[in-house]
C-alpha cells in the first residue's frame, strides 16, 4: 500500500498557495515497472512527483494533465500524466540510459535530458486541451517547471523536486514542493519566501531528516502562519484496460486493420505506462471492422 500523500495549504493569509508531497512509493513503482537506470529513475521520479502535485490542482474528476519533455539528450524524452486525484503514471523513452555523474558527483539529470522543450497539456473537457510550451532552462525539471509557471501562466512559483537512490539503486526518498505567489501578495511576504528558499539545500536532504510534507512546509513557511487545508493520497496508477486498447486499435483505420487480419496472427499491444500486455485474435480484429 502506498504511503505517499500530498498536503495542500495556504500561508500568509492566502497570499501563498502551497503543496508538498512525499512520493517514494510511486517513484519506486515507476522504477520497477520500467526497470530504469539510476539517472532515468531520477528524471522520471521528479516528473512523476511534479505531476501528482499539479494534477491535484485540477478541479474536475475527468481532467487530465500531461507533462511531456521533448529533448535532444540520450534519455530521448519523458512523459507523465496525472488526474485530479493524484493518480500518476509515466515513462521515459530510453529507460536504460547511463551517463557519468555531474561535477558534484550527483546523477546528471540535466545531461541525460539535454536541450529541448517542456509541454504542459491540460485536458479539462473543453473542445481543445490547453497547451503551454517552454524551452527547457536547465533540464533539472524543477527549474524548468518554475520557468513554465512564470512565463506560461504568469504565476511566480518555486518548485522543488528530489529523488534519492540507495546503494542498490532502489528509491530511498522522493518528494517535492510547489509554492505559488498570488497576485495580491505583499513584497514583504515574497522577500521572506525567497530568503527561506536560499537555505534549502535539497528536498531529499529534508526527507532524509525524517520530515513529512507538513514538516517541509513548516520548515519553509513556518513564520508565515501556514494553514494546512487537506491531505490527499498519491499513487502510481494506470487506467489502461483491454476495452480502452480495443478502442484505440479500432480507430487506426480500415486499411491497417485489414492488413493485420490478413497476417492471420494474434497481435500483442503493450501499455507504455504500466507494461501490461493485451492480445487480440484475428476474430476480435474482424469484429472491430464492423
Amino acid at each position: 500500500m502506498s504511503q505517499d500523500y500530498i498536503v495542500r495549504a495556504t500561508a500568509a493569509q492566502q497570499q501563498l498557495r502551497v503543496f508538498a508531497i512525499t512520493s517514494r512509493d510511486l517513484v519506486e513503482q515507476g522504477r520497477k515497472i520500467h526497470n530504469t537506470s539510476p539517472v532515468a529513475t531520477a528524471a522520471l521520479g521528479r516528473l512523476l512527483t511534479a505531476g501528482a502535485m499539479m494534477g491535484s490542482m485540477m478541479k474536475g474528476n475527468k481532467d487530465v494533465l500531461t507533462l511531456q519533455i521533448e529533448c535532444g539528450g540520450p534519455i530521448g524524452g519523458v512523459t507523465v500524466t496525472a488526474d485530479a486525484n493524484a493518480n500518476v503514471k509515466g515513462y521515459v523513452n530510453q529507460p536504460n540510459v547511463i551517463i557519468p555523474a555531474n561535477k558534484d558527483g550527483k546523477l546528471d539529470v540535466s545531461g541525460a535530458i539535454g536541450p529541448g522543450f517542456l509541454n504542459v497539456i491540460r485536458d479539462i473537457g473543453m473542445k481543445e486541451p490547453y497547451n503551454g510550451q517552454v524551452h527547457l532552462v536547465s533540464g533539472e525539471i524543477a527549474e524548468d517547471l518554475t520557468y513554465y509557471y512564470a512565463t506560461s501562466e504568469q504565476i511566480p512559483s518555486s518548485v522543488g523536486l528530489g529523488v534519492l537512490l540507495d546503494k542498490e539503486n532502489f528509491v530511498k526518498q522522493a518528494g517535492g514542493f510547489i509554492i505559488q505567489v498570488m497576485p495580491f501578495a505583499e513584497d514583504e511576504v515574497i522577500d521572506k519566501v525567497e530568503e527561506s528558499l536560499k537555505h534549502i539545500h535539497s528536498v531529499t536532504s529534508l526527507l532524509e531528516q525524517g520530515m513529512t510534507p507538513e514538516d517541509m512546509l513548516h520548515h519553509l513557511l513556518g513564520d508565515l502562519d501556514l494553514e494546512i487545508l487537506d491531505r490527499m493520497p498519491a499513487q502510481y496508477a494506470c487506467n489502461c484496460s483491454k476495452e480502452r486498447v480495443a478502442k484505440a486499435i479500432a480507430s487506426i483505420g480500415r486499411a491497417d486493420l485489414e492488413d493485420m487480419i490478413q497476417a492471420g496472427e494474434t497481435i500483442e499491444t503493450n501499455c507504455q505506462f504500466c507494461g501490461s500486455h493485451y492480445y487480440f485474435t484475428t476474430e476480435e480484429l474482424k469484429s472491430f471492422l464492423k
